[in-house]
């Protein structure tokens, strides 16, 4: 399952999330999305969790935890048309 994770602050890594989601399960891959010119954080990445349980429990656990004093949020990643 893809899931959306919103609200990140400008200094969150790749592992920091990574360490987050890992507390409940497997994850495929974890990435903080990046501006192509500045390669600054743009405040959201994407995280891949291949069990459906195990992501739906993530997102539970993680939406709205301050993280870098942020609450970030967590859903599920709509998939694009």
């Amino acid at each position: 399952m893809k899931i959306l994770v919103r609200n990140l602050d400008r200094l969150v890594t790749d592992a920091e999330i990574l360490d987050l989601f890992k507390a409940y399960g497997k994850v495929d891959s974890c990435v903080v999305v990046k501006d192509a010119e500045t390669g600054k954080s743009k405040g959201f990445g994407f995280v891949k969790m291949p069990n459906p349980r195990e992501a739906i429990k993530a997102v539970k656990g993680l939406n709205t935890l301050k993280l870098r004093g942020l609450g970030i949020r967590v859903k599920i990643a709509e998939d694009k048309a």
